[in-house]
């Protein structure tokens, strides 16, 4: 798959190379486009290598991983019409993220099918290239990712207020051939009350319906290191449906932010559960830049540091950050998980980051506690 994958990348390079109608160049990312604007392409990736070291109290634990490692082409062909194809190859496998296309439709909004992220909860849309911390925070347990679906979304109000609606299948390879019943929608709607050069106000909320193809939900989570023990595990039988509920806020003045979001998930089966995460996080850039939003199905963007880290211009941008989240399974027994999180980035460039993050885990079940502290640390490039 490898060799089909370089081979259909050199005859795109090589067919454009010979078109005089498109012009070549680099925007953190390499970007084709024709001269009328109809036509264009980017290749990129990005590679995260982690280390982390934790203890559980009783044993120290280190470990290292790619923790991603993609390729994605993305292009728009006529105008109107867009796809993206994104291969992830961390842990040696290959396997799909992003694999979709899209039609902006006359009167109807924007029409997506494919593999892709279901619009639910804004850390779980932003880009695991921009997110401000290594990983995302302890509700990302509950949140429904990527699966195969149909979605339509359009902006109103030069794009103040956004709506998105879709219909999914569990289907993590992109593929799903079993008939059955098992659908999930998923609907969202965000609004910018305040976005300017300096200030911006972001509010959302989303509510998702969801079935079980083998009438089991099971939830576990790490205390937001990814090499870490699993803490919080639960498993449920008899599961008949779930409906999700989410509320999210973000705000940033100048170069500090302030961002949180609560979830609460209500699993029907043969007892009723009631569940429920959240997170708030603050950010400050030491350097004086700030984080840059992108769109709602987006959340936030790439930080672009007001002098780069080279000889002759600067040290490149420093961002503080300190977050507290927690997960609540208790009424299945499973106890509560609370995280104390606080990291350090540094941005070289636009597209390179070191990231230093401390970790402080603890679980509650029933007057049990475990805890969990680690250090991590993350190198990461992305074009």
């Amino acid at each position: 798959m490898k060799k089909i994958l370089l081979f259909t990348i050199s005859l795109l390079m090589l067919s454009i190379s010979n078109s005089q109608d498109f012009t070549t160049k680099w925007g953190n990312g390499y970007k084709l486009s024709s001269s009328d604007g109809m036509h264009s392409l980017k290749f990129g990736g990005r590679i995260m290598s982690d280390y982390a070291i934790w203890n559980n109290g009783n044993e120290t634990f280190s470990g290292t991983e790619f923790r991603r490692v993609r390729f994605f082409n993305s292009g728009k062909v006529y105008g109107n019409v867009k796809y993206k194809l994104q291969l992830d190859f961390a842990g040696g496998g290959v396997s799909f993220k992003d694999v979709y296309m899209e039609v902006a439709m006359p009167y109807a909004g924007n029409v997506k099918v494919g593999h892709f992220k279901e619009p639910f909860r804004l850390e779980a849309l932003t880009s695991s290239k921009y997110i401000t911390f290594m990983e995302r925070a302890l509700p990302i347990a509950f949140s429904p990712e990527r699966n195969v679906g149909i979605m339509l979304h359009e902006s109103f109000m030069d794009d103040k207020l956004s709506i998105q609606a879709g219909l999914f299948r569990e289907a993590s390879s992109g593929n799903d051939k079993m008939i059955d019943d098992v659908r999930n929608i998923t609907t969202r709607i965000t609004f910018l009350p305040i976005n300017n050069d300096n200030n911006l106000l972001h509010l959302g909320a989303a509510f998702s319906s969801r079935s079980s193809s083998d009438d089991t939900y099971s939830v576990s989570s790490r205390a937001e290191n990814h090499l870490g023990t699993k803490l919080l595990d639960m498993d449920l039988d008899n599961v008949t449906g779930m409906n999700l509920m989410g509320a999210e806020m973000a705000f940033v003045m100048g170069s500090f932010s302030v961002q949180g979001e609560y979830v609460v998930n209500s699993v029907e089966a043969m007892e009723d559960y009631s569940f429920s995460g959240y997170y708030g996080q603050v950010s400050y850039f030491l350097t004086g830049e700030k984080r840059k939003y992108k769109n709602s199905l987006a959340g936030f963007d790439r930080v672009k540091p007001n002098k780069n880290m080279k000889e002759g211009e600067g040290l490149g941008a420093f961002e503080v950050a300190a977050r507290y989240s927690s997960m609540d399974l208790s009424e299945a027994h499973a106890g509560t998980l609370n995280d104390i999180t606080v990291g350090l980035n540094w941005y070289l460039n636009p597209c390179t980051r070191l990231m230093f993050n401390y970790v402080m885990g603890t679980l509650d079940n029933h007057g049990v506690e475990t805890t969990e502290n680690t250090f991590q640390c993350r190198m990461q490039i992305d074009f």
